[in-house]
């Protein structure tokens, strides 16, 4: 369950453990008419980098130009945690980041393993975001609702918004 505390206290933090916890997120092009597409996240705090492993003959990738900017929306896996984060997005040929993230999941997609001539890993630098930490509780959640109709100065409080930037 997401932590309002956690959301108003440490955002960013939070963010990185939603995502360690999820196994796909929406992943797409700032700009671009091209639909997002269900991505698996390989996360890496320390440079607030997100690597996604896919193929170099993908629309997405065919898509990239230089400055090309990213957008990578988060579920959490409880459904009480959204967040919609933003950067350079870049694609990277980078054999340490393939062996880091490499596992039995992604060689399935890969027929020529981390040799495969297609295989090319998406960098997206993250650089801004938002994120909400929402109630799972049904009782809170109607708790706030039916306070928020009785007295007209009142907001439902069901959770937390947070717009982060990443050094």
């Amino acid at each position: 369950m997401a932590s309002f505390s956690e959301a108003r206290e440490n955002p960013v933090e939070q963010l990185w453990e939603e995502i360690e916890d999820i196994h796909a997120g929406m992943l797409g092009l700032a700009g671009s008419d091209m639909h997002m597409r269900p991505m698996a996240p390989f996360a890496d705090h320390r440079t607030n980098t997100i690597w996604f492993f896919t193929k170099t003959d993908t629309d997405l990738v065919k898509a990239l130009r230089p400055g090309s900017r990213g957008h990578f929306c988060v579920v959490g896996k409880n459904h009480d945690y959204h967040a919609c984060l933003s950067g350079p997005l870049t694609a990277v040929k980078d054999s340490a980041k393939i062996d880091e993230y490499w596992n039995s999941v992604v060689a399935a997609w890969y027929e020529g393993g981390k040799s495969d001539p297609s295989l090319v890993l998406l960098s997206l630098s993250l650089d801004d975001g938002e994120i909400w930490a929402s109630t799972g509780s049904t009782v809170k959640f109607g708790w706030e609702i039916a306070k928020a109709n009785l007295d007209p100065e009142k907001m439902p409080d069901v959770g937390v918004h947070r717009h982060v930037r990443f050094a």
